[in-house]
């Protein structure tokens, strides 16, 4: 079994009722935005170099996920460009709000975030996603 197989199926394992994994289609991206959105009222260089250090771990996973979780992170740009000097705020906003949805989540779960056992899970979490839109389209990863 690939990697990244074994790594969707057990971050799926704690991602099985169906409000905790709406909750995560929600707040998953809300948290991706926001941590870029922090690295980019940081130095948006910063932000460029945090993604391009993400997709590297997306490429380690699978070719067509770091491409897709690059278009998806370009995509998440374009806000933080819109809030201009509001950007660092409205992440903290963002975040804390997006963490506590996910905390919500698993707690109807009744598991932990796959994360607690591992970091990388972190990042992850938004390529399962991915994952499940190329399922949904017939587009292999």
């Amino acid at each position: 079994m690939r990697r990244i197989d074994r790594l969707f199926d057990h971050y799926g394992e704690s991602h099985r009722h169906p409000v905790n994994k709406a909750i995560h289609w929600v707040c998953v991206p809300l948290i991706t935005w926001s941590v870029v959105a922090f690295f980019w009222a940081w130095s948006p260089f910063a932000a460029y170099v945090f993604v391009a250090l993400a997709v590297v771990f997306y490429l380690w996973l699978s070719p067509t996920i770091a491409l897709g979780m690059l278009a998806v992170t370009a995509a998440l740009v374009y806000p933080m460009l819109l809030l201009g000097r509001h950007v660092l705020v409205v992440a903290v906003i963002v975040f804390v709000g997006a963490w506590i949805g996910q905390f919500i989540g698993h707690r109807i779960e009744g598991r932990k975030p796959s994360f607690f056992e591992d970091l990388q899970f972190l990042l992850v979490g938004p390529a399962w996603l991915l994952a499940a839109v190329y399922r949904r389209f017939g587009i292999p990863y």
